[in-house]
């Protein structure tokens, strides 16, 4: 019972559809519009506003904070439920029921999630996001970057980001586990940019 009230409460706060909800009111569906994702960046770059993308992103943040201290609240000194909490909470952001299982890439309601809950993971992320932007100066391709080698990074050195595991894991390879899962959702949103990335590049090429 304790697994699936913590992925229920992970999965329905998950899933409110911010971008999508904010979007409707100024008369636009966010999903046909721009790139059609459902997040902070497609909201900005739609609406052309600032404050509407900074919404956007502080509740698909909050979803991920919130939906880990709920379950931390429930069961305090368990590693799987928050944990499980959260990876819900990221899936039906990314995937929502709601519309039509379309949605953004999960990065903010990751960050809300593990910034209390496993804080090495999200710092290892921005902090590869930085160097790769210092050199490309591309926001998507940042992001494609630095989620497999924040994965790589952890798994180098596993008993490091163990020590920053709140509630510890019963072992590295639960935290390992819960790492790749969640990282994987979120890079299989981006494989669509990445595609496209590549095609650029490819044309840039044959025009040089």
């Amino acid at each position: 019972m304790q697994y699936l009230i913590s992925i229920i409460i992970g999965y329905i706060l998950g899933s409110i559809p911010t971008a999508y909800l904010v979007m409707k009111r100024k008369g636009i569906d966010i999903t046909t519009a721009g790139s059609g994702n459902v997040g902070a960046m497609n909201s900005y770059e739609v609406s052309k506003s600032k404050l509407i993308g900074f919404i956007v992103f502080a509740i698909d943040f909050l979803k991920g904070l919130i939906s880990v201290l709920l379950v931390k609240a429930i069961y305090p000194e368990e590693f799987i439920f928050p944990a499980l909490a959260i990876l819900f909470a990221v899936f039906s952001h990314c995937f929502n029921p709601w519309i039509n299982f379309k949605g953004g890439r999960g990065l903010a309601t990751a960050a809300g999630g593990t910034i209390i809950f496993f804080p090495y993971l999200l710092f290892s992320w921005i902090l590869l996001w930085v160097i790769s932007y210092l050199f490309k100066k591309d926001i998507l391709l940042s992001n494609i970057l630095a989620t497999p080698f924040s994965l790589l990074l952890i798994l180098g050195k596993p008993e490091i980001a163990f020590k920053y595991v709140f509630p510890l894991p019963k072992n590295i390879d639960e935290m390992i586990l819960f790492s790749a899962a969640g990282l994987l959702i979120i890079f299989i949103k981006h494989i669509e940019p990445l595609k496209e990335i590549i095609e650029h590049y490819k044309t840039k090429r044959l025009m040089k």
